[in-house]
């Protein structure tokens, strides 16, 4: 799918997974670490690839749920999202991820939050770009805040 870019983001990686990652605008600036379930040294203070997929998709989706509701006229307060991004072996041999994005909308009705949710996973660009290339599990609760 092509798209009319907006925006482009830019972040350099050296060092791999126990290296560094850095913005073009330095705004990210850090220390990477392979977990040590993952066999790696697990560094205090250093973040890995894993975790910057959850906290973007978690960000992309709250907006785009933020979208779906605007389209539904539905008004949100208190909303969270929660990734969870799992890292294993695939059924080829090789390494793949899912995904689990726990959503809670609170003062919203169940029904309704779960069509909100459904229709943010077809909004939001990190859903879609997902979409049939890994495991995604959608959690909707109405909690609340």
């Amino acid at each position: 799918m092509k798209i009319e870019k907006i925006f482009t983001a830019q972040a350099k990686a050296k060092g791999g997974r126990d290296g560094q990652v850095t913005s073009e605008d330095q705004v990210l600036n850090l220390a990477l670490s392979t977990p040590k379930a993952m066999g790696g040294p697990g560094k205090a203070g250093a973040t890995n690839p894993e975790q910057l997929f959850a906290a973007g998709y978690a960000a992309c989706f709250e907006g785009a749920l933020g979208v779906a509701a605007r389209q539904a006229g539905v008004k949100l307060e208190g909303v969270t999202v929660e990734a969870f991004i799992g890292f294993g072996k695939a059924e080829d041999g090789g390494y793949g991820i899912s995904a689990d994005l726990h959503v809670n909308i609170p003062g919203v009705e169940q029904g309704q939050a779960e069509q909100l949710v459904e229709a943010a996973h077809g909004i939001c660009p990190y859903s879609r770009a997902t979409r049939g290339n890994i495991d995604v599990a959608l959690t909707t609760t109405t909690n609340p805040a």
